[in-house]
C-alpha cells in the first residue's frame, strides 16, 4: 500500500506492473502450496465463503443434484439451501457424531444427475478431517466435479489437488495461510468451466460486452485488493519456508496437549475424533453445567484467553454432534502457541469452573 499503491491491470505505469507482478507471484506461491496445475486458475476473492459461492453458483443449475455432508459450515450449507429453493436437489450424507464420513456412503449418494460433490476438508467445530483423497478418487472415477472447502486446512494440512482429485478448492487467506483478513481464493482445475456470478471491469478485453473466457480475469471483476494480495503472498511464502508438515506437527502437538489436559477436567466433553491423525488443531469442549458463552467471556476478560463460543456458523455440525442446543467452547492452538500457552489456557478454564 505504501510503496506500490496500485492494483493489477488498472493502469499503464510501473506501479501497476509491480502490482501485477506481486499478484502473479502470489498465484505461483499458492499453486505451489496446493499443488495446483495452473497458477492462472487461482482466482482471488475476499474470503473462502465468496469462493464457495462462486463455485456453487457458477456450476449448479435447476435440476442438478449435489452431494454434501451433515457437518458443513454455513459457507457451504446456506448457498446450497438457496440453490435448493431454485430447483437444485441437495443430499447431505450423514457423518458420525465425531465427524467421520464413509466414502462409500458418498458414492452411494451419487446419481446420473449429480453435478457436484461439495465437502469441507476439516470441520471448524469437530476438528474432524474428511477423507478427501478417497472421495476425490470416487469423483474422478464417476466423472463428478469435486469442490473442497479448505478454510480450516489450507496452509495447516498438506493439500495436493492433483493427488486428491480436487477440481475446485476454496481457501481462506487469514487462517493457515497467514494473510490479512478479507483475502482468500478459489483454485479452479483446468477443464472446469464456471459461469460468471459477477461481471464488470477486468482490465483486459474491455471492448467486449461479456467477461473474458480465460481465468483468472473471467472471475475477477472489479478492482483487486492489491495490498491484501501482497500480504497473502507474504503469508504463503512463510508457510512454504516453514513447511506445512512442520506447521501441522507443531499444531497437533499443542492440540494433543490441550486435549490431554481437558480430559482431566471433571464434566468436560471434547467433541470430534479421538484419533489425532484424523483431526485438525481445532478443539471444542462442552463443560457440564456451564454456558460456553459465559466461559468464553470470563476467559477473555479475566485471563486474556481468546476462544470462540456458540454454534461457530456451523449448526449442522452441532446438530450432528448433539450440541445444537448449547453450542461449545472452541480452542484453536496455532503455530505460534507454546505448551505454556496451552497449560495456562486450561488452568484458566479450570479456575473458572
Amino acid at each position: 500500500m505504501r510503496e506500490v499503491g496500485a492494483t493489477p491491470g488498472r493502469g499503464g505505469h510501473r506501479h501497476e506492473e509491480e502490482a501485477l507482478r506481486l499478484a502473479d507471484e502470489a498465484r505461483a506461491a499458492l499453486a505451489q502450496l496446493f499443488h495446483a496445475h495452473d497458477p492462472q486458475g487461482i482466482v482471488f476473492t475476499m474470503n473462502a465463503t465468496q469462493a464457495i459461492n462462486m463455485a456453487l453458483k457458477g456450476l449448479l443449475r435447476p435440476g442438478d443434484h449435489v452431494v454434501t455432508s451433515s457437518i458443513e459450515h454455513n459457507a457451504v450449507w446456506r448457498p446450497l439451501k438457496a440453490l435448493e429453493r431454485r430447483g437444485v436437489e441437495v443430499t447431505a450424507v450423514p457423518c458420525t457424531s465425531g465427524g467421520a464420513l464413509d466414502p462409500a456412503d458418498v458414492e452411494t449418494a451419487l446419481r446420473p444427475e449429480t453435478r457436484l460433490v461439495a465437502l469441507l476438508h476439516g470441520s471448524n467445530v469437530l476438528g474432524a478431517i474428511l477423507p478427501v483423497a478417497e472421495i476425490g478418487t470416487i469423483c474422478r472415477r464417476r466423472g463428478v466435479p469435486f469442490l473442497v472447502d479448505a478454510a480450516q486446512t489450507a496452509g495447516a494440512y498438506p493439500i495436493d489437488m492433483e493427488a486428491m482429485g480436487i477440481d475446485l478448492l476454496a481457501f481462506a487467506g487469514h487462517k493457515g495461510v497467514y494473510g490479512p483478513h478479507g483475502t482468500g481464493g478459489l483454485v479452479v482445475r483446468p477443464g472446469v468451466e464456471l459461469e460468471t456470478w459477477v461481471e464488470g471491469g477486468s482490465g483486459v478485453e474491455s471492448a467486449s460486452e461479456t467477461m473474458p473466457e480465460a481465468l483468472p480475469a473471467r472471475l475477477e471483476a472489479g478492482t483487486h485488493n492489491a495490498a491484501g494480495i501482497a500480504g497473502l503472498l507474504a503469508g504463503a511464502r512463510f508457510v512454504l519456508e516453514q513447511g506445512v508438515k512442520r506447521i501441522r506437527a507443531h499444531e497437533m502437538q499443542m492440540a494433543g496437549l490441550l486435549i490431554k489436559e481437558l480430559r482431566e477436567m471433571p464434566g468436560a466433553r471434547i467433541l470430534g475424533p479421538r484419533d489425532m491423525a484424523q483431526r485438525t488443531a481445532v478443539v471444542s469442549v462442552v463443560v457440564e453445567g456451564y454456558s460456553p458463552d459465559q466461559l468464553a467471556a470470563v476467559l477473555d476478560q479475566v485471563f486474556d484467553v481468546a476462544t470462540r463460543a456458540g454454534l461457530h456458523c456451523a449448526p449442522q455440525a452441532h446438530r450432528t454432534a448433539g450440541t445444537l442446543d448449547c453450542g461449545a467452547l472452541r480452542f484453536s492452538p496455532g503455530y505460534f502457541n507454546t505448551a505454556e500457552d496451552v497449560r495456562y489456557a486450561v488452568d484458566s478454564l479450570r479456575e473458572v469452573v
